[in-house]
């Protein structure tokens, strides 16, 4: 695919290449940006028949683009993503696993399955297993032991994606997320915390950046399956 334009708007420079040279294709980043600029990524998208992932797109940036684009993608509220496009079949190989510690990191969890299934992958969402009560965790440990990347999210003291290390032996990706009291809110004790984990191996991605860790498990995905047909 020709990697330049024309872009419907001037602000615009959109890569149409990435794809092809990393696997992933580019998504759009709508927090700050313009409603005319969104739609105007839309349009070009849609005129040129191409899919299209969004992400922080907030509830009134998509109540605000015009009806006929409104209708044309799947907008989720919840993790503020939008997708042009048809999504599927997802592919359970290799396997993914998102883990919350509690239910007010769904947000960040929501973003990183649909960027799993924006890529074709599918994953598996064990929810509120936090530390505080431990055996939530455990009961599900038999499964997550299963799990080829296991992506957790966890805020407060992000304990969490360290004891997920310590009991699978799969890639663990750590999500700090803002959830918390006092020093704990904004999230950046949580990432100082996964960040300083004594889990041997665990990755740490933004705060609340279920899509950084959702690419992450994609790049890793590919890199298996290249792998696995001798590439």
């Amino acid at each position: 695919m020709d990697e330049t334009g024309p872009d419907g708007h001037p602000d615009v420079t959109f890569d149409r290449g990435r794809g092809g040279r990393i696997g992933i294709e580019e998504a759009v980043l709508c927090e700050h940006k313009a409603v005319e600029q969104i739609a105007a990524i839309i349009g070009d998208a849609e005129a040129e028949g191409r899919r299209l992932l969004l992400t922080r797109l907030t509830a009134a940036q998509f109540a605000a683009l015009p009806d006929a684009l409104r209708a044309s993608v799947d907008y989720c509220a919840a993790s503020r993503t939008a997708i042009l496009g048809k999504i599927g079949p997802l592919a359970s190989s290799p396997r993914i696993g998102l883990v919350s510690a509690g239910t007010s990191d769904y947000a960040p969890m929501a973003e990183a399955r649909r960027t799993l299934a924006y890529g074709g992958m599918d994953a598996t969402e064990v929810s509120d297993v936090g530390v505080a009560g431990l055996w939530r965790l455990l009961a599900q440990e038999e499964m997550l032991r299963e799990m080829d990347v296991v992506i957790v999210f966890a805020g407060m003291d992000a304990a969490l994606p360290s004891v997920v290390a310590g009991l699978v032996p799969g890639v663990v990706i750590g999500v700090p997320t803002s959830v918390g009291y006092g020093v704990a809110r904004g999230g950046r004790v949580a990432l100082d915390s996964i960040l300083a984990s004594c889990a041997p191996g665990v990755t740490v991605v933004n705060i609340d950046n279920g899509y950084g860790a959702a690419t992450a498990a994609l790049r890793l995905a590919n890199m298996m399956r290249r792998t696995a047909a001798g590439g």
